[in-house]
């Protein structure tokens, strides 16, 4: 039973209709009073309710700035509907019965659970419950150690690769605990996604992409996997295996993907403990050119930083509506807490600073951003740019209308596949 709470469908399924329906009930019970008089007073603070929210989102989005980036319309209204909907329950607390006050009350919660579940709702990344809450529903599994593979194939796996029968139409998601024997980095658990053809008897060598979400997010493998299932289904069962590595461990704190005293070591957990985990346990090929930084957001930004900052290890770099820079939502906070106020030390910890120092003769990179994102569009173009001049090959796309959500998430993993699946020989070249 639990299990199947967890995951019910909070996006487009019948659980958040439900949700509007109650609201919108639960309000004309509330509206609705004796006399012409409360009814209008009701109303009118209702208005005062959403005066105050659009105060408290011009303060926390303008001037404070919450939220980094500018907030979408939409949220907005969620949240001026919202603060409308505690006026009215405010109003019912005015010369009424206690019955009235506790359906105020009830209304309240129900309110503020609508507002919640239309944002995550336009977010789009959180399906379900269980995401929604961060918990994982894929099972934990621990993997034994693989024997040592080869460098690279002689020829590439489309050529050579044939599906055998009985292979699974999907691949399968997990979650593996990887130990940060030097790091010491809190992580929390990683995704995995083993495509079809990694779970047949005598699977081939496959590439490597680790992965890394947004701030704050979960190392969540369904999203890759959604698209990478798609892919296989089209190519034999051929997919890469994927870790979705969790580079924050306090999912609520932007650590920089930097070692700091402040914040750990989240650089060395990625690019040490993860790496030796993938080459001990993971049936992978063991070669820069087959494996693949990625991320979106936050997970972006480290993407293209440790892809410049290391590539003998990372020869493909997918940089998901990335962030230009580390800690770019607080620049100032980040320069004094995390470099105590000194500006070099902070400028050269950017990927365009840090690519001006080697050229990268052998780099795939592939930036994505949504046409209606200007703040991670601006930030796209620039690195990108930067990538291309320090000898990258750079593939640009702009996602139509993805705003910074789902949208986003998934057309730059379906272009960044797209680009990458013949680079690592799990399609024909393209002329």
């Amino acid at each position: 039973m639990k299990k199947f709470i967890l995951a019910l469908n909070i996006v487009d399924g019948p659980l958040i209709v439900a949700a509007y329906v109650l609201s919108a009930a639960l309000c004309a019970a509330l509206l609705v009073r004796r006399g012409p008089k409360p009814v209008a007073m009701t109303a009118l603070w209702g208005a005062a309710g959403a005066v105050v929210g659009a105060v408290t989102l011009v303060v926390a989005e303008k001037i404070v700035q919450a939220f980094g980036s500018p907030l979408d319309w939409s949220v907005r209204i969620w949240v001026i509907v919202f603060f409308a909907g505690l006026g009215v329950c405010g109003a019912n607390f005015r010369g009424s019965g206690i019955w009235r006050k506790v359906l105020a009350s009830v209304a309240a919660l129900c309110f503020a659970a609508t507002a919640t579940l239309g944002i995550n709702a336009y977010y789009g990344l959180n399906v379900t419950l269980a995401s929604f809450l961060g918990v994982s529903l894929a099972p934990r599994i621990d993997l034994g150690p693989v024997p040592p593979h080869a460098a690279a194939p002689q020829k590439p796996l489309w050529d050579t690769w044939k599906a055998p029968a009985g292979m699974p139409s999907e691949g399968s998601t997990a979650q593996v605990v990887i130990p940060p024997q030097i790091s010491a980095f809190p992580s929390r658990p990683a995704g995995l996604y083993l495509p079809p053809a990694a779970r047949v008897p005598n699977p081939p060598s496959l590439p490597l992409v680790v992965l890394m979400m947004g701030q704050p997010g979960d190392p969540d493998p369904q999203y890759a996997a959604a698209v990478l299932d798609d892919y296989a289904a089209h190519h034999d069962g051929l997919a890469p295996i994927v870790i979705v590595a969790d580079q924050l461990g306090d999912p609520m704190v932007d650590n920089l993907c930097l070692d700091s005293p402040l914040h750990g070591r989240p650089e060395t957990f990625i690019n040490r403990d993860v790496v030796d985990w993938a080459r001990s346990h993971l049936n992978i090929i063991d070669n820069p050119k087959y494996w693949t930084i990625a991320g979106y957001s936050n997970g972006g930004q480290c993407a293209i930083s440790f892809a410049a900052k290391y590539p003998s290890i990372w020869g493909n770099v997918l940089d998901i509506s990335g962030e230009e820079y580390p800690g770019a939502e607080d620049p100032e906070g980040n320069l004094q807490d995390v470099f105590g106020g000194n500006q070099a030390a902070y400028d050269a910890q950017k990927p365009v600073n840090i690519m001006k120092q080697q050229k990268y003769p052998d780099t795939r990179a592939i930036f994505t951003a949504s046409t209606d994102d200007p703040v991670y569009l601006d930030a796209a173009r620039h690195v990108s740019a930067a990538a291309a001049a320090a000898g990258m090959t750079v593939t640009y796309y702009e996602v139509p209308n993805g705003g910074h959500v789902i949208g986003a998430l998934n057309g730059g993993l379906n272009k960044g596949f797209e680009v990458l699946y013949p680079r690592l020989g799990l399609s024909r070249p393209t002329p």
